[in-house]
């Protein structure tokens, strides 16, 4: 199991080789989730490109961070994560607050991104008192508290009605997960706003939505594409906030197709 501690946090990742493709793609997931979550796309694209999955700090294996709460901190153990392994050019893969952490990135390092996918993501995501309120609902009661109401805008109902291990699978998923750490990350994204640095994007970008998102509704994600010059708008019929899981054949289909009309960055892999 790979592992790497960095600035004094311990990352739990799993990075996936591949042949003929320069750029490695790097998968951050979601507010309560780990990096399994991209285990079917992860499966149909083996092979076909490099691929970088991790648990952010606060999730899965990896480490909960100290006292820091913000996207900052994110993105800085994604930086270091990337230059660990020597990557010098990526496409970043962002769902949700993984997708607030790409454009972290991305405004930081602008030169060591090739391309951005933002998936179920937005500049930014609820208000201060929506935050707060689900913030002071685990401080006292857990995550199990507000599972139920998660798992309504994370899957379609057709999702709920049919695929019940599924759904009881990923329901404990969200509710292991260590609370100060998702506490912690609701944090990071009630205090993000990339509303002008998303103006300033000059990467090749795809925005996708689930068109049952009920946590980032397509009218959200489509405003972000809208501040991004020339970026694509794809919506996933079929899927809630977790298109990965609930989508994967059309979430892989819109993603080879975009890799594909990049241009050939250099060998990234030494």
């Amino acid at each position: 199991m790979p592992f790497v501690s960095i600035g004094g946090v311990t990352l739990h990742y799993r990075t996936f080789e591949a042949t003929g493709t320069a750029r490695p793609i790097v998968f951050i997931n979601s507010l309560g989730t780990d990096f399994r979550i991209w285990d079917d796309v992860v499966a149909r694209l083996a092979g076909e490109m490099p691929m970088l999955v991790y648990d952010k700090r606060g999730h899965g294996l990896s480490d909960n961070g100290g006292g820091e709460r913000s996207i900052d901190d994110h993105v800085d153990d994604l930086n270091a994560l990337i230059d660990h392994l020597g990557f010098d050019k990526v496409v970043l893969f962002g769902l949700s607050v993984g997708g607030m952490v790409a454009q972290g990135l991305y405004a930081r390092r602008p030169e060591l991104i090739e391309a951005l996918i933002l998936s179920d993501t937005a500049h930014r995501i609820g208000t201060a008192e929506s935050w707060n309120a689900r913030i002071a609902t685990v401080e006292r009661d857990g995550i199990e508290a507000i599972a139920d109401g998660v798992l309504k805008v994370w899957f379609t109902p057709d999702f709920h009605a049919n695929r019940a291990a599924e759904l009881a699978g990923c329901r404990n998923m969200l509710t292991r997960q260590a609370l100060t750490g998702y506490i912690g990350t609701c944090m990071a994204v009630r205090d993000a706003d990339f509303t002008n640095s998303a103006r300033s994007i000059a990467v090749p970008t795809l925005c996708i939505v689930g068109d049952q998102d009920g946590s980032t509704p397509p009218d959200l994600v489509r405003s972000l594409a809208e501040l991004i010059p020339g970026a694509r708008f794809e919506v996933i019929r079929g899927a809630g906030h977790i298109p990965c899981i609930e989508q994967p054949d059309a979430l892989t289909a819109l993603i080879r197709d975009f890799v594909a009309s990049l241009p050939e960055g250099k060998h990234a892999h030494g």
